[in-house]
């Protein structure tokens, strides 16, 4: 077990502990899981790479596995590693104010004997064999900070009903099935369930101060009970089952929609939030931009992988930098000029995939250049500029 340090000037100045396993043994999968965490969250597809192996890989997929039978138990421990894992943190600063244990086969955070840290903001438990969060009432007091990604909990319980003063919770990749015991954390600001079993959005009443959720991969089919967070800036909902994009007129505050790998048509509904910047909703079943006229704030615009056939609907979108519309079925370089060619602050354009790519691949990045002249950026090519 070694301790390794973060980079310079990623944490605020103080002690911290960090602890990983050197050989790090397979999980009861039988493999070992990288970190996937991104500091915006995750929207399915962009920031997931194909090779990824985690401790709970049927939540990225989505087969009826939700079945208490079918979920597997945690390594068993030997007695002599038990009693290792109770003292894993002796010796350490007692004034530290970050720990960090990942990969380290810990089952109880009780046994970690936690409260002789009075100082410590954030924990980090993520890639262990945690079935239930307890023993964290003794940090109570200082701890802003909790990630117990990709461990076995299946429900949160009452082990965070002290844990007040939380800003940032991580409960992603686990067997959570239900939202609850979260909504008396009234400081949350980050609150993440990525990859669980998740059927329906509730139990956020109350988290007031709350900018960025992470729903992503579970089993959500609709955008409902959110209208208490209004101080919500981000809502990333992902590898959902969503068929509507109702439900969001709540918001007053959101800017960020991630609801890539849904099966939403329609984009009127959007009308409800006309301040939203940045929407990704790439794999959806989207035939038309129509609809979109009333979010004319939307400077990232992700639509690849639908059905799109023209770009009518972006004529007001003014502020629009980024244009993402690979893999659908737009064909017309006429229609792109018209509809793109006023937008001054493109910088970034994806048409990969589509007839107009497709039919000349040798021609099509100088007829682009052509239509529009500010862009530097083509797919992945940027733009020589004179």
């Amino acid at each position: 077990m070694t301790a390794a340090p973060l980079n310079e000037g990623s944490r605020s100045p103080g002690h911290h502990i960090e602890l990983v396993d050197d050989n790090p043994s397979p999980r009861h999968d039988g493999e070992t899981s990288p970190g996937l965490r991104n500091s915006k969250g995750w929207d399915g597809k962009l920031r997931v790479p194909k090779s990824a192996v985690l401790t709970n890989p049927e939540a990225l997929s989505d087969p009826e596995y939700s079945d208490d039978e079918n979920i597997l138990p945690g390594d068993e421990l030997a007695a002599d590693e038990g009693k290792f894992l109770s003292h894993i943190l002796d010796g350490e600063p007692l004034d530290t104010d970050e720990i960090i244990c990942t990969h380290s086969r810990i089952q109880s955070i009780a046994a970690l004997r936690l409260e002789r840290f009075q100082q410590v903001t954030r924990i980090c438990l993520r890639q262990n064999s945690i079935q239930e969060i307890d023993g964290l009432s003794a940090v109570a007091a200082t701890l802003t900070d909790l990630e117990l990604y990709d461990n076995l909990i299946s429900h949160v319980g009452h082990g965070l009903d002290d844990l007040v003063n939380l800003t940032s919770l991580d409960l992603g990749f686990n067997k959570i099935k239900h939202i609850k015991h979260v909504s008396h954390l009234k400081n949350l600001t980050e609150l993440y369930f990525l990859a669980n079993k998740i059927g329906k959005i509730d139990g956020l009443d109350g988290l007031d101060k709350l900018r960025s959720l992470e729903l992503g991969s579970n089993r959500i089919r609709e955008l409902q009970n959110l209208d208490t967070l209004k101080g919500l800036e981000e809502l990333w909902v992902a590898k959902n089952k969503i068929t509507e994009l109702k439900g969001l007129g709540g918001l007053p505050k959101l800017r960020l929609l991630s609801i890539q790998s849904n099966r939403v048509r329609d984009l009127s509904p959007l009308r409800e939030v006309p301040q939203l910047e940045e929407l990704y909703i790439s794999h959806n079943a989207v035939e038309s931009l129509e609809g979109l006229e009333h979010n004319t704030k939307l400077k990232i615009l992700e639509i690849s992988n639908n059905k799109i056939v023209s770009l009518k609907g972006l004529g007001p979108l003014v502020e629009l930098e980024e244009f993402w519309a690979s893999y659908n079925l737009i064909a017309d370089f006429a229609e792109v000029e018209r509809e793109l060619g006023d937008k001054k602050q493109l910088t970034t354009v994806y048409f990969e995939g589509n007839p107009l790519q497709l039919r000349a691949p040798a021609l099509y990045r100088n007829k682009v250049r052509l239509a529009l002249p500010q862009v530097q950026q083509i797919d992945a090519t940027f733009v020589r500029t004179t």
